[in-house]
C-alpha cells in the first residue's frame, strides 16, 4: 500500500500537466469563456456581472502563434430591449479597464447600462489578460551624486527597457504582436465572440487612440463611439508647442488668482527663471531615505521632465507652489518626486510595444525638433520615446497607420481646456474626417476624470448622445482651479 500510494502521488503532478495541457488545448482563436461573478469596486460596493477571457492569437500574421488571453468584466444592462454593447477602452497604454472600473468612474459604468451592456476590458498585455507584460525593471540604481542629464536618463532607461524585453522573449512572447492594429482586432474578435451585430466605444487617452484604429479597420462594427482625451493617429508624440500653450494657461489662471499673483506676478517668468539657475548650477538637497541623509541632485532636466510628465493632470495645481519655492532655493520636494520617480517601475513591455509601433510621421517629428528649441520644456514630454524604441526593435506601423480617418459613425469627442496632454486641438483634427460629430469642450478640466467627472452635466450629455438626443450642452465651464498654497512665504 505504500508503494501504490508513492506512485499515486508521483503520477498526480503529471496527470495534471496533462489535464492542462488538454484544458488549454480545447480552446481556439476566438473562443470565448463566461461565468458569473460578483464585482466589488474599490468602495466595497458589490453588482452582480460576468466575468470572461477571450482567446486570441498573439501575432496574427503568424499561422503558428500561440494564444493569449484577454480578461474583461461584463456589467448587463438594465434595458429591456439592451442596444450594442459598450466597451471601455482604458488609457496609457496600458492601464487596465477591470481597475478603471472599480475607481471613480464605476457609477458612470453602471448608468451608461441603461443602453447596453457595458464591458470593461484588459488589453493584450494588460491587468488580468495573460500575459500582463509589466516590467519590474527600475531606475533606483541611478547614480544621484552624478548631474542628471537627459543623456544619461535615455541610456539607462535603455538599458533596463532591454532586460525587459529579453525578459518577456524568453518567456516565449512574440513582442511584435503588440500594437494597436492587433488590438483593434481584439475588439473585433469579441464582437463576434458574444455574438453582437454592432459594439460601441467609450474610450480616453490612449484608449481613443485604439478606437480611432477599430473604426479605420472595422467601420462596420462600430455603431457609436465616445471619445475623452483624444489621441489621433498621428497624436502618440506630444507637440511642443501644445505643451507651453499649457503653461501658458496656468499663467492666465495665476494672474487671476489675488492670493498667487500676489506672489508670482510673472510664472512664466519664475519658470524660467528657475530652469536657467539649474543649467548654469544644479542644487544638491539632502533627503532621508531609511534613516539616512540621501544627496540627490536636482538639474534642469529634472525640474523640466517632471513637470512635462505631469502637465494637464491634476499636479499642475502644485506646479505654481513648486516654481514658487525652487525660486527661492527650496527643491527638497522636487527631489522627494525625483527619488519616487527612479523608484517607480519603467512601465510595461505593453506600452512600450504600443507607442513605439505607432511612432510618428517624419513632419510631426520635425515639428517637435523645431518647437523644442524655443519652448520651456523642449521634448520632455516625450521622453523616452522615441529613443527606446530601436531596444523593441522598431516596430513601427507605418504612414498608412498614422493617416486621417474618415467615417460616417457618431461619434461625441470630449476634451478639456487644460489638457495639456491631448488638447483640443487633437479632436478638432480628427473630427475634420467624421461627418456626424460633436465635441463637447470643458472649460478648466485637465486630462483623466475631469473629462467624465468634473460636472455631471458631461454624464448627461454622453446619455443623450447614446439615446440619439439633441445635445443639451457643447461647452461646460467648471469653477476656477484651486491652486496649492505658496505656503508661509506667500505675497511677501
Amino acid at each position: 500500500m505504500d508503494l501504490l500510494r508513492a506512485l499515486q502521488l508521483l503520477l498526480i503532478p503529471i496527470i495534471y500537466l496533462m489535464f492542462a495541457t488538454v484544458s488549454f488545448g480545447q480552446y481556439k482563436a476566438g473562443d470565448v469563456w463566461i461565468e458569473p461573478y460578483v464585482f466589488e469596486n474599490s468602495s466595497h460596493q458589490k453588482v452582480e456581472a460576468e466575468f470572461g477571457r477571450l482567446y486570441v492569437p498573439e501575432n496574427r500574421n503568424n499561422p503558428r502563434s500561440r494564444l493569449i488571453e484577454l480578461a474583461f468584466i461584463r456589467f448587463k444592462s438594465t434595458s429591456p430591449n439592451p442596444g450594442a454593447p459598450i466597451i471601455y477602452l482604458a488609457g496609457g497604454p496600458g492601464n487596465s479597464g477591470i481597475s478603471s472600473a472599480k475607481g471613480s468612474r464605476f457609477p458612470l459604468f453602471m448608468a451608461m447600462r441603461e443602453f447596453g451592456d457595458v464591458i470593461a476590458l484588459d488589453q493584450r498585455g494588460v491587468g488580468l489578460s495573460k500575459p500582463n507584460l509589466e516590467c519590474h525593471e527600475t531606475l533606483e540604481d541611478f547614480p544621484l551624486d552624478q548631474v542628471p542629464t537627459r543623456d544619461l536618463f535615455i541610456r539607462l532607461t535603455r538599458e533596463k527597457a532591454h532586460q525587459c524585453a529579453e525578459y518577456w522573449r524568453n518567456q516565449g512572447t512574440d513582442l511584435s504582436g503588440y500594437n494597436t492594429n492587433e488590438s483593434a482586432d481584439d475588439l473585433e474578435a469579441l464582437r463576434k465572440a458574444l455574438d453582437a451585430t454592432k459594439i460601441n466605444l467609450w474610450a480616453i487617452s490612449y484608449g481613443t487612440h485604439l478606437a480611432l484604429t477599430t473604426i479605420r479597420r472595422h467601420e462596420g462594427s462600430i455603431d457609436h463611439a465616445i471619445l475623452a482625451g483624444v489621441e489621433g493617429p498621428d497624436h502618440t508624440l506630444k507637440l511642443p508647442s501644445k505643451v507651453q500653450q499649457a503653461l501658458v494657461d496656468i499663467d492666465r489662471l495665476v494672474h487671476a488668482d489675488s492670493g498667487l499673483s500676489r506672489g508670482i506676478p510673472d510664472f512664466l517668468g519664475l519658470m524660467k527663471g528657475v530652469l536657467d539657475r539649474l543649467e548654469r548650477e544644479p542644487v544638491i538637497v539632502e533627503v532621508p531615505v531609511s534613516n539616512a541623509k540621501q544627496k540627490v541632485v536636482v538639474s534642469k532636466f529634472v525640474m523640466q521632465y517632471l513637470t512635462a510628465s505631469t502637465i494637464g493632470t491634476g499636479d499642475t495645481m502644485a506646479f505654481p507652489m513648486l516654481y514658487y519655492r525652487a525660486s527661492r532655493g527650496d527643491f527638497y520636494l522636487i527631489a522627494g518626486y525625483w527619488l519616487d520617480e527612479l523608484r517607480s517601475g519603467i512601465g510595461s513591455a505593453m506600452s512600450f510595444m504600443m507607442d513605439c509601433s505607432s511612432g510618428a510621421s517624419p513632419k510631426r517629428r520635425q515639428r517637435i525638433e523645431r518647437e523644442a528649441r524655443t519652448t520651456l520644456l523642449g521634448n520632455a514630454a516625450d521622453l523616452v520615446y522615441p529613443d527606446v524604441c530601436n531596444v523593441w526593435g522598431n516596430p513601427d506601423l507605418g504612414s498608412s497607420f498614422r493617416k486621417p480617418i474618415r467615417s460616417n459613425i457618431p461619434v461625441l469627442f470630449i476634451s478639456g481646456t487644460l489638457d495639456g496632454r491631448t488638447p483640443i486641438s487633437n479632436a478638432e483634427e480628427v473630427r475634420k474626417g467624421f461627418s456626424h460629430s460633436t465635441h463637447l469642450i470643458i472649460e478648466g478640466a485637465w486630462h483623466g476624470d475631469p473629462l467624465f467627472l468634473s460636472s455631471p452635466k458631461i454624464r448627461d450629455v454622453m446619455l443623450e448622445f447614446l439615446r440619439g438626443a439633441p445635445i443639451s450642452n457643447t461647452r461646460i465651464k467648471l469653477a476656477p482651479l484651486q491652486f496649492v498654497s505658496l505656503g508661509p512665504h506667500q505675497g511677501n
